[in-house]
């Protein structure tokens, strides 16, 4: 079930990979991929990660890159690192 916490962290997570990819938050789904279907390189997604580190002021390994293909699994790694902290 999501909550209303997990709804807003959604949303700014959104937020912030649009920001770094430079897209409208309509061309992006919780499916599309970054690289694939967005052009992102390596480069934005270390930018990405570093924002979301900063926005929900934890660490996340850059071994989670791996991961973070798509709006899905960046949000189970945020979710991650921030259920932790």
């Amino acid at each position: 079930m999501t909550t209303a916490i997990d709804t807003a962290r959604m949303a700014r997570i959104k937020e912030i990979v649009c920001d770094v990819l430079e897209l409208e938050e309509s061309e992006v789904t919780d499916t599309s991929l970054f690289s694939e279907d967005h052009d992102a390189d390596s480069l934005r997604a270390i930018e990405i990660l570093a924002s979301l580190e900063k926005a929900f002021g934890v660490v996340i390994d850059q071994s989670e890159l791996t991961r973070m293909v798509n709006l899905n699994g960046v949000y189970e790694v945020v979710t991650e690192a921030v259920d932790v902290r």
